[in-house]
């Protein structure tokens, strides 16, 4: 996997080292600080998390949030947790990933043809972030966007990255309003950016354990975005 741009470079640095949002920063350094008993011997990354991902991507996974005890301990997006858990074994089946598992950010795990990002950078408390802080991570995401030329194809999982990328997009005079785009799993839109847009439920434990998504519905989506990034089968 190319190794990133400098115009990435510069992106994940600056989430890295933000601090907008006292709430959010303060709500992860004390999670990093307390720790879930099951990770007491580990050290939290407890800082705003990049995306990840490959740089040449076509394919854009868009989500809502680090996890608190997920990506704000591991530092890399879907990692650590349930809801990775049950994603990478999908995109390693479908050849986005090299492995099934995430585990860590050394893990050796490299996304091709995808990258992995979120519309809000820190985790927020009960999975809940509030508008100003959404609208204050805005700018990441639109610096990621600016450097990650070759996307063709954004999947956004769940209302609140699908509402978020909408605002992306108005803010950049793509579309003139929001309402035009209905979130739904498996929605499919064509932007007048002539980006495809694709809505799939988010891959959490509460969507997962009751039967809302499921692997099937979930590859589907992925199937779907291959196809329209030109990846062949």
């Amino acid at each position: 996997m190319p190794a990133l741009s400098p115009s990435l470079n510069v992106v994940t640095d600056a989430i890295v080292k933000c601090d907008r949002c006292p709430r959010l920063r303060a709500y992860c350094e004390d999670i990093g600080q307390v720790r879930r008993r099951a990770y007491l011997d580990q050290t939290y990354w407890a800082k705003p998390v990049p995306g990840f991902g490959d740089p040449r991507a076509r394919v854009l996974i868009l989500g809502l949030a680090p996890g608190a005890h997920g990506a704000n301990r591991t530092g890399r997006p879907f990692t650590g947790d349930g809801s990775g858990d049950f994603m990478y074994p999908i995109l390693h089946d479908l050849g986005f990933a090299s492995k099934p598992r995430a585990t860590h950010r050394d893990d050796g795990l490299k996304l091709r043809g995808a990258w992995i990002a979120s519309v809000v950078r820190c985790a927020p408390p009960g999975d809940k972030p509030a508008p100003d802080e959404i609208r204050a991570c805005a700018s990441h995401l639109a610096a990621e966007l600016a450097a990650l030329r070759r996307i063709r194809v954004v999947v956004c999982l769940g209302r609140i990255a699908w509402d978020g990328y909408l605002a992306q997009l108005v803010s950049a005079g793509v579309i003139a309003r929001r309402s035009a785009y209905s979130f739904a799993h498996g929605a499919e839109y064509i932007l007048p950016n002539r980006l495809h847009l694709l809505g799939c439920y988010h891959p959490s434990l509460r969507n997962t354990n009751t039967g809302r998504l499921d692997k099937v519905m979930f590859a589907r989506v992925f199937v779907r975005a291959s196809e329209l990034a030109g990846f062949e089968g």
